[in-house]
């Protein structure tokens, strides 16, 4: 963008919450699907303690540490106040990066505007737009359209980018078969990030 001194014009089609709004933040414009969800502006960081379950089953957990915070978050063991004081002020310095990404993207909000918006909520791309999260509501087209003018051209190519080794890969592609706009909310997949892992700090919505 910076390089190439380009127009970016940001689409949400479905799910464009936290980490995805942390993205579209980028771009010059950001357009919004009518019935998508975005806000979620914050950081998450889950984690289980197991501890109780995994006695009553008569199984006991042992790590082997090269010091006592090393082991912080496991899910055998319950976490101390000093170790979620610890995560904690992780989360708020990253908080407090998502903050500034959005408060230097946005130029319409203050900063304090954009703390007062950052609580966690979602919001529909309607409130989004009369809160001055993107800047109009619209589908695939209008976005190009948008792109265009503000590129300053009457016509365009539009090119669609595909990973490798993925069929057609492209937005409507996850519809095909009975998918709806709401796909992406019941994303079973982020299921895996709290199921024996470690504890991950995710720009993500995640109720």
């Amino acid at each position: 963008k910076a390089k190439r001194n380009i127009p970016i014009v940001a689409w949400i089609m479905d799910v464009g919450a936290s980490g995805g709004y942390y993205v579209a933040v980028a771009g010059d414009k950001i357009v919004a699907h009518p019935a998508s969800v975005t806000g979620s502006l914050g950081v998450i960081m889950l984690t289980i303690n197991a501890e109780g379950l995994l006695q009553k089953i008569g199984i006991q957990a042992t790590a082997v540490t090269s010091g006592p915070k090393k082991d912080m978050g496991s899910p055998f063991r319950a976490m101390t106040e000093e170790e979620l004081a610890i995560f904690q002020g992780v989360v708020s310095s990253f908080y407090e990066r998502f903050l500034t990404v959005v408060d230097e993207g946005r130029p319409n909000l203050s900063g304090d505007q954009v703390r007062k918006l950052a609580d966690g909520r979602i919001y529909t791309g309607e409130q989004a737009m009369a809160l001055g999260l993107v800047d109009s509501l619209g589908y695939l087209e209008d976005a190009i359209e948008l792109a265009k003018q503000e590129a300053g051209l009457s016509e365009a190519r539009v090119v669609t980018y595909r990973r490798p080794g993925e069929y057609h890969h492209n937005i409507y592609s996850r519809l095909i078969g009975g998918g709806t706009i709401w796909t992406g909310l019941a994303n079973l997949d982020l299921l895996a990030l709290v199921r024996g892992r470690t504890p991950q700090f995710m720009y993500l919505w995640m109720p």
